[in-house]
């Protein structure tokens, strides 16, 4: 196309294709059986050029963005001269371009005028994957065959054909097939909707001007992330963070070490000296480490930048084959989208923190959260769950308060807990207990977010709890920043009928009897900033709304409060709080 395109044209076509994305999403989220997708929107929609170049995508979850360009291209490259309209293909091998098993990932190829000119994908994470454990997770496995069933690129339709033969051999090999036939019929349909607007764009204005449109997008985004690159100074910073375990070797922490260089308008991460690939289901995929990577640098620049092919253009992430952010096949990867890539986020903020403090969050609850699956007694069907109500509270930063029950990191808030009487339904659990709760929040100028109290019972026999996840041990407990204090970690348990608590760990499977209950405290996030200079008036609103006792608000922040009363004794709290202790 001849001469400049019209920057305003730009601009709306940019929006245009994020629309078309959250189309993509919304039609998940209403097509779904699994309320992993329609309720807890656990997935990520996405559009790319004929290049497989990623043009928009609506991050739900962000830990999938980064992820989705690596499974299109091995999906194109696998097909390539062999791509029709009317195809539709499915992956989910993390050894095939896929980040983890459990996040499957469905793409159409756009056909316009006879000529492939863009690539629809819904991605999202199903509750049964097959393998040997239960909700998608097995802490047990040793091996990617154990892990999950693998679908390496293959065609769900070809040239508008059902292909049934693929079908059936992927839904024989799960262990809840109506809801995964399901869900995938949902994500076919998603990506329809998609080629709908993709081509209606098409016939708009043309495959020219949208083509000259997308490269102005892509170099529009990528001086934009180098920009704000540039205002992070040169060096190196360095961090360090642990896991748990990784479910097989249980008194072993698994450490993530990064090296994190900013040259003017570029950033490296070097995960060179972090554990070598472990024998548990932690091992974190290369697609899987980049998407964490972008986590912690695109949450600490200034301004908001989408991900897109033009603003990743300026990071490159190094991780070496055989390590724990780069595994050898068969290594085991389910946990890699919780733990491991909680933990590649943090050591991200906990660099960056080096150089831009101001800018950066303390660390957000880890996530235990319970997979489960078995028989559901009052339906007589087989169910498969994840427990959302778990998570905790994320971190603070300079002049914000960390947000209550919003956990983990790696969802930055897109992930919803289900309405608790919708999950009682489906499930057989009765929740006893979902609340916040008091004084588990990391003190500072600005305090984290809090956790909560989360209680249920068990109504059925049979039923298998995968309890994957990290943050139960002091070491991987959230940190504050700047002066500011820790949360502290997560607890949880097994409460039998006679009322014997026995501690839970992470990584593990636990079998419960009807009646038992479990119980987990899920930790707050980090607090930010020096407690003693947080405003009184905020300390006293905490206690006020019973997010933080008396007894804490005068130890963690030097505020005295009259319990009669519930006002500020200003003199003692002016004479604590000019000791500095």
């Amino acid at each position: 196309m001849a001469g400049k395109i019209d920057p305003i044209l730009v601009a709306v076509l940019d929006n245009r294709f994020s629309s078309i994305c959250v189309e993509i999403g919304q039609t998940m989220l209403r097509t779904s059986r699994s309320p992993i997708f329609s309720e807890a929107r656990d997935f990520v929609s996405a559009i790319f050029d004929r290049r497989g170049r990623l043009i928009a995508q609506k991050d739900y979850i962000p830990v999938l963005s980064g992820a989705a360009p690596f499974a299109l291209r091995a999906i194109a490259d696998h097909f390539k001269g062999r791509i029709y309209e009317g195809d539709v293909y499915v992956l989910n091998d993390p050894y095939r371009g896929n980040n983890h098993p459990p996040d499957i990932t469905v793409v159409k190829p756009v056909f316009f005028e006879g000529e492939l000119a863009f690539w629809s994908m819904a991605k999202g994470h199903h509750v049964d994957v097959g393998g040997g454990g239960v909700g998608g997770y097995n802490p047990l496995a040793t091996d990617a065959w154990t892990d999950a069933l693998r679908i390496p690129p293959v065609k769900l339709y070809e040239r508008g054909v059902k292909q049934q033969d693929i079908w059936d051999m992927i839904l024989i090999n799960v262990h809840i097939p109506f809801l995964v036939e399901g869900d995938l019929h949902c994500q076919v349909g998603a990506t329809t909707i998609g080629e709908r607007s993709l081509t209606s764009m098409a016939r708009k204005y043309g495959m020219d001007t949208l083509e000259a449109v997308i490269e102005e997008i892509f170099d529009a985004y990528e001086a934009k992330m180098r920009a704000e690159i540039r205002s992070i100074p040169n060096g190196t910073y360095y961090a360090e963070r642990k896991i748990d375990h990784d479910g097989i070797d249980t008194d072993k922490p698994v450490t993530v070490r990064l090296a994190l260089s900013v040259h003017d308008e570029d950033v490296v991460y070097d995960y060179s000296a972090t554990d070598h690939q472990v024998k548990g289901f932690l091992n974190s995929t290369y697609p899987n480490t980049v998407s964490s990577s972008y986590i912690s640098l695109f949450t600490t620049i200034k301004n908001k930048v989408k991900i897109n092919e033009g603003s990743i253009r300026p990071v490159t992430v190094i991780a070496p084959e055989g390590s724990l952010l780069n595994p050898l096949e068969p290594a085991p990867t389910t946990a890699s989208t919780v733990p491991t890539a909680e933990t590649i986020a943090e050591a991200g903020w906990y660099a960056l923190a080096q150089a831009v403090p101001n800018l950066c969050q303390a660390a957000w609850n880890r996530w235990a959260a319970p997979a489960s699956g078995g028989v559901n007694p009052r339906t007589e069907k087989p169910f498969g769950d994840i427990h959302f109500m778990s998570k905790g509270g994320g971190g603070a930063t300079e002049g914000i308060d960390g947000w209550d029950h919003l956990g983990t990191v790696i969802c930055l808030g897109g992930l919803r807990a289900p309405d608790p009487e919708l999950h009682e339904m489906v499930t057989p659990y009765l929740i006893l207990n979902y609340e916040l709760m008091p004084d588990n929040a990391g003190a500072g100028q600005w305090r984290g977010g809090n956790g909560l109290h989360y209680k249920w019972q068990v109504l059925g026999d049979n039923v298998a709890f995968a309890m994957f996840g990290s943050g139960v041990r002091d070491e991987t407990a959230p940190f504050g920043l700047a002066g500011g204090k820790g949360a502290p970690k997560t607890e949880q348990y097994l409460i039998k009928a006679d009322s014997t608590r026995i501690w839970l760990d992470v990584n593990t499977f636990v079998y419960p009897e009807k009646g038992d209950c479990i119980e987990i405290f899920s930790s707050g996030g980090g607090g930010y900033g020096d407690p003693f200079k947080r405003s009184t008036a905020l300390v006293l609103e905490d206690v006020q709304n019973e997010l933080l006792s008396i007894e804490a608000a005068k130890a963690q922040y030097g505020v005295v409060i009259d319990p009669e009363t519930l006002t500020v004794n200003q003199t003692e709290t002016d004479k604590l709080r000019s000791k500095g202790v």
